[in-house]
């Protein structure tokens, strides 16, 4: 057997028309106010059997809007016969603005052209039957009776209808707002947890080579120095990683980046280098070329962490010798190409640093983000990195 639906009572506000339309034509009709029957031979008592009908309509005016209008349209056509109530045809009328307003969409646009063409009939067939001037009054009552509810119905709907859509557009706009501003969030903390990984990163493979080198080498000077080392880059490795994690949570409930290093920072960059380094044999050299252009955060971040990565790898294999770190771009417009160059060098006794050969896979990675150009490999018995940096010159503007 079929599932029955379940029963909804009527909305409070349809009891209440409905009541009300009810007790004012009982009033209406107990006063003697009713119109001549336009049948003679239907009894005026069927005025209050359409009273119900029209009343029961007006129950259904949300729940079941054209039921309703097909109720109250055989309630007025008796009630028009019997003599007619206000109170009918004023609940009519709100049964025609309900069907349009409640109705489905083909309701919507079939029931004011009906009202209209039922109006111009009505008015024909009248001037045709009385043949006198007043028949032009039948045509004005079934245009108030049926004519103006339904545009009233349906300029009513047409703004709610703009209302909603209005709403569900600012809904989406919300969500899809929300949607970007966590995955914003999201792609700043992996952001910030990549940032992490290359500033210990330096720190730690240099403690990685001092160790190493303090193991192989039996000298208690040799030892002692690469001790120095190792605590020193220690505690930086510490502090920029309690640094880094502090922003990680300060940021898990908010969108303030951390942050971002750039170009300029290079030279310090350098100097912690020499400063790992400690070997009067090493010299490091930035030459920069990079004109006046401004760059955007991206490339500048790139081109940082590249130098960053290639003075790491190079304390960690190069010979004794220069390591040049140079910027260019041609009349300050155009990519900017960071190319690393430091003295080849053969490979050490001792155990292998941990991470080798990630910093190449990193830095081909940010290259490739930026769909840029990366090299690494023997030149002319230098080892030499270069990476091609397109710059989008909007978003110099921008940044």
């Amino acid at each position: 057997m079929p599932r029955s639906l379940p029963f909804r009572p009527p909305e409070r506000a349809d009891v209440a028309v409905a009541v009300t339309g009810l007790l004012g034509g009982l009033l209406l009709y107990a006063l003697g106010l009713i119109s001549s029957p336009a049948l003679p031979a239907v009894p005026r008592r069927f005025a209050l059997l359409a009273l119900v009908a029209m009343a029961g309509a007006e129950l259904l005016r949300r729940r079941a809007p054209l039921v309703g209008l097909g109720v109250g349209t055989a309630a007025l056509a008796l009630d028009v016969c019997a003599g007619s109530l206000v109170a009918n045809v004023g609940m009519f009328t709100d049964l025609v603005y309900a069907a349009v307003l409640y109705g489905p969409p083909a309701a919507y646009r079939f029931i004011p052209r009906a009202t209209e063409v039922l109006t111009v009939l009505g008015t024909l067939l009248a001037l045709a039957v009385m043949r006198q001037p007043a028949a032009l009054l039948v045509g004005i009552a079934l245009g108030v009776l049926t004519i103006a509810p339904a545009w009233t119905g349906v300029g009513v709907r047409v703004h709610r209808d703009a209302a909603e859509a209005a709403r569900l557009t600012a809904e989406r706009t919300a969500l899809l707002a929300e949607l970007d501003r966590r995955e914003a969030v999201v792609a700043e903390r992996a952001r910030m947890a990549r940032e992490l990984h290359d500033m210990v990163a330096g720190h730690l493979s240099a403690i990685a080579i001092h160790s190493s080198a303090a193991l192989s080498i039996d000298e208690p000077a040799a030892s002692r120095e690469a001790l120095g080392v190792i605590r020193e880059n220690s505690v930086q490795g510490l502090a920029e990683m309690r640094r880094l994690i502090g922003l990680l949570r300060e940021t898990a409930g908010a969108d303030r980046p951390a942050p971002t290093p750039r170009l300029d920072g290079l030279d310090a960059l350098l100097e912690r280098a020499r400063t790992s380094v400690r070997d009067d044999r090493f010299s490091f050299v930035l030459r920069d070329g990079r004109g006046a252009g401004a760059l955007p955060v991206p490339v500048e971040l790139a081109a940082y962490r590249i130098v960053q990565e290639s003075l790491t790898n190079a304390v960690k294999h190069a010979a004794s010798g220069e390591v040049r770190v140079e910027l260019d771009r041609v009349d300050g417009g155009g990519p900017l190409t960071v190319r690393v160059t430091s003295p080849l060098g053969a490979s050490r006794p001792g155990p292998r640093a941990p991470g080798a050969g990630a910093g190449l896979v990193g830095m081909r990675e940010r290259v490739a983000l930026l769909n840029g150009e990366f090299e690494a490999g023997p030149v002319d018995g230098t080892w030499t990195i270069r990476a091609v940096l397109p710059v989008d010159e909007e978003r110099s503007e921008k940044s």
